[in-house]
């Protein structure tokens, strides 16, 4: 895993606190920070000989999150993890590791704990003023990554609006359900119309959720912090505290900037396991059928 040294709000101290969690709890996995390394030799140097050898730096002048980007472009790494600035990660990945077909704006897709199970919401940061044929894609995206991450079958999409009679929401979600609707959705998912804020919570009426990047955003750091206070479904479910950028040929996992080491540790183990299950390359089979099938 190729982990962004300098991400975060609390960088380097808490990435490097991370990856020796991630580390520690995997013995599987080897892990490259990319940055200065004045950043965190001292602390690996301190390492057990036997961790030492599966956490290394290394150096990059183009920037550490581009850095790490390339790691994985250059196959010296698995996957990419970052709680540096959103944008800044999802440009680098896009030219580091390449879109896939038909891919203009990528999307940052988390998994929501609610009421009846868990269900996927995007885009969560990656596209704030997306177009129609934008969110249109991200509906696929969104049902691709329902099947192969949480094994969904012919998952239900909605689109986020203010009300769920036709015609509500703002000019941009009033011109979309004929568009998605219309599409051929991987996965046999199937368009089930409008949903709202509590249709998030409640999780019944869709297994995606497709709005903005800014709506996702806001909605999803509103819900992480009121679960995480009050733990509404008397669960172990957590919030998500790392989402996955679907779109770009790699996998790339964006943590929060105000990830505790504990976060980027749970970030590193999901890149790994996102890898280990070739979930990223599943997804974009999925994708690709249906666009065929779709032409």
């Amino acid at each position: 895993m190729a982990v962004d040294l300098l991400g975060g709000d609390h960088a380097p101290a808490v990435v490097v606190d991370g990856a020796l969690r991630a580390a520690q709890a995997d013995p599987a996995l080897h892990l490259i920070l990319v940055g200065p390394a004045e950043a965190a030799d001292a602390i690996v140097a301190a390492l057990d000989p036997a961790d030492r050898q599966r956490i290394t730096t290394a150096v990059t002048g183009s920037g550490t999150v581009r850095g790490a980007a390339r790691a994985v472009a250059e196959g010296r790494a698995d996957a990419l993890v970052s709680a540096g600035d959103t944008g800044a990660t999802v440009l680098s990945a896009a030219r580091e590791l390449g879109r896939w077909p038909g891919i203009r704006r990528p999307a940052l897709a988390a998994v929501l704990p609610t009421a009846a199970g868990r269900l996927v919401l995007l885009d969560v940061g990656a596209t704030v003023d997306p177009d129609e044929k934008t969110l249109a894609m991200h509906a696929s995206l969104g049902a691709a990554y329902a099947s192969v991450v949480l094994d969904r079958e012919n998952p239900r999409v909605g689109l986020l609006t203010i009300g769920s009679e036709p015609g509500k929401g703002d000019r941009l979600r009033r011109g979309l359900p004929p568009m998605i609707a219309a599409r051929r959705l991987p996965a046999g998912a199937r368009y089930c119309g409008l949903v709202e804020g509590n249709d998030v919570v409640l999780g019944r009426a869709a297994d995606v959720i497709v709005t903005d990047g800014f709506t996702g955003n806001v909605l999803l750091k509103g819900l992480e912090t009121a679960y995480a206070l009050q733990n509404p479904f008397g669960r172990e479910d957590v919030p998500p505290h790392a989402a996955v950028l679907l779109g770009v040929a790699g996998t790339v996992v964006v943590c929060h900037g105000a990830a505790t080491g504990s976060d980027l540790a749970a970030g590193i183990a999901f890149a790994a396991d996102l890898h280990r299950r070739a979930s990223v390359a599943a997804i974009a089979d999925l994708l690709r059928y249906s666009e065929v099938s779709h032409d």
